[in-house]
């Protein structure tokens, strides 16, 4: 896996492990161009690939491969008929999930509503109470 795209996934599926209750199956995979991409599948086979834009900084690429991450989460959710709402938002339970924003030189989770950080990405765990 390319380094900064595993760097970026790590950081994320801290998260995810820590807060979700749906979990990817990872598979490394390339896409048509031959450039890296992970492709995150649920236990149907279906899946979605992720990949960090080239060009910008680790914060830039956590926040971009949080927010494909948290889509697949939601829409593996949906699937098994769980509340879609990963990461919730603390501040609207069950209205939305937090959106992933860079502040600073750091990937946060936000409420895309107040704009309040809720927690660095990564960090969930800590601030959900796990």
């Amino acid at each position: 896996m390319h380094e900064d795209l595993a760097a970026a996934l790590a950081v994320v599926r801290r998260d995810l492990s820590a807060t979700c209750a749906v979990q990817p199956i990872v598979r490394e995979e390339v896409d048509f161009d031959g450039d890296p991409l992970v492709m995150l599948y649920e236990a149907d086979g279906s899946g979605v690939g992720v990949s960090v834009p080239a060009g910008v900084g680790p914060a830039e690429q956590v926040a971009e491969l949080a927010e494909q991450v948290r889509d697949w989460a939601v829409e593996a959710l949906a699937a098994l008929l769980l509340p879609a709402t990963w990461p919730e938002c603390p501040d609207h339970p069950l209205g939305h999930p937090l959106g992933a924003r860079v502040v600073g030189s750091v990937a946060v989770w936000s409420c895309p509503r107040s704009g309040r950080v809720v927690a660095p990405v990564g960090a969930l765990a800590e601030v959900a109470g796990g």
